[in-house]
């Protein structure tokens, strides 16, 4: 039986705290954006993305993208009560997403391209999912042409956001004690 630490534990949940407050300002600022432009509201999808990447980048353990999707889920949640399902269903969605490529290797692989891949994976998944429950048939071709790669592309800005802010994190020391 494996036994995750604790000190791995309080470090998913101070990552998820910070993307817990950052998704909330991510819900309100898409709540502009859905009656501003609907076919712009791809662009704060990838804030979800942010704890689950520094927490699996930062910390190379199975299991944190996860656990912290979950945390920033409820700390997200606590801004926005209403919006509760959806920050603990996307944090959950998006760690489990993330985590994927790695688990098929094992976590014995930790590639650059292995996060991307997930990102991109996640971001289509995500867009399908948006386009079917928002009725995507009765949108103009041309907001689907500026908001598909919206959805795909925003989940790996915020990717390569998360993974130097982890590589900042990791030449600071952060997570050197971390195990």
């Amino acid at each position: 039986m494996h036994r995750t630490s604790t000190r791995v534990i309080l470090s998913c949940a101070a990552i998820g705290v910070g993307g817990g407050v950052v998704a909330a300002a991510s819900g309100y600022f898409a709540l502009f954006m859905a009656a501003v432009g609907p076919m712009f509201y791809g662009i704060t999808i990838g804030s979800h993305f942010l704890p689950s990447v520094i927490a699996l980048a930062l910390l190379k353990r199975p299991g944190v993208a996860v656990l912290t999707g979950l945390i920033a889920g409820l700390v997200g949640a606590a801004f926005a009560p209403h919006w509760l399902p959806r920050f603990i269903g996307t944090g959950l969605l998006v760690g489990a997403l993330l985590e994927l490529p790695f688990l098929v290797t094992r976590y014995r692989r930790w590639d650059t391209w292995l996060y991307y891949v997930a990102a991109i994976a996640a971001g289509v998944v995500i867009a399908a999912g948006v386009f079917v429950v928002i009725g995507g048939e009765h949108f103009a071709w041309w907001a689907w042409a500026i908001a598909l790669p919206l959805y795909a592309g925003s989940p790996v800005l915020f990717t390569w956001v998360g993974r130097v802010i982890a590589a900042r994190l990791t030449r600071a020391g952060v997570a050197r004690s971390v195990g």
